[in-house]
C-alpha cells in the first residue's frame, strides 16, 4: 500500500542503499516506537522531576504514593537524568565554610 505525502518521499529519498526496502508501514511504526521510547526515557521523568521539585513540601499521602509508583515505572529515564539534576533544598541560613 503506498503513503502519500511527506511518507512516500522519505521511503525513496532515503541517502543511503539499503539491503533490502523499508515499506512505508515499517517506517511509520519504526517512527511509532522512536516516540515512544523519547516519551518514556525524556518528556516523562522531567515532568516528574519538575512535578517532584514544584510539590515535594505540600504533597499529600496518595499523591506522594502515586509520584513514587511513577517514579518506579519510569525509573530507566529518571536514572539518565540523575547525574545532571540537583533536587536538594537550599538551607535555612548562612552556608558553612
Amino acid at each position: 500500500m503506498p503513503l502519500f505525502g511527506l511518507l512516500s518521499s522519505i521511503t525513496t529519498a532515503l541517502p543511503f542503499n539499503l539491503p533490502f526496502q523499508l515499506s512505508g508501514e515499517t517506517l511509520l511504526v519504526l517512527a511509532l516506537y522512536a516516540v515512544l521510547a523519547g516519551a518514556y526515557l525524556v518528556v516523562i521523568p522531567l515532568a516528574l522531576y519538575w512535578w517532584l521539585v514544584k510539590r515535594w513540601t505540600v504533597m499529600g499521602k496518595i499523591e506522594r504514593t502515586g509520584i513514587y509508583g511513577l517514579v518506579f515505572l519510569f525509573f530507566p529515564g529518571l536514572i539518565l537524568f540523575a547525574p545532571f539534576l540537583n533536587l536538594r533544598m537550599a538551607g535555612q541560613g548562612p552556608s558553612r565554610a
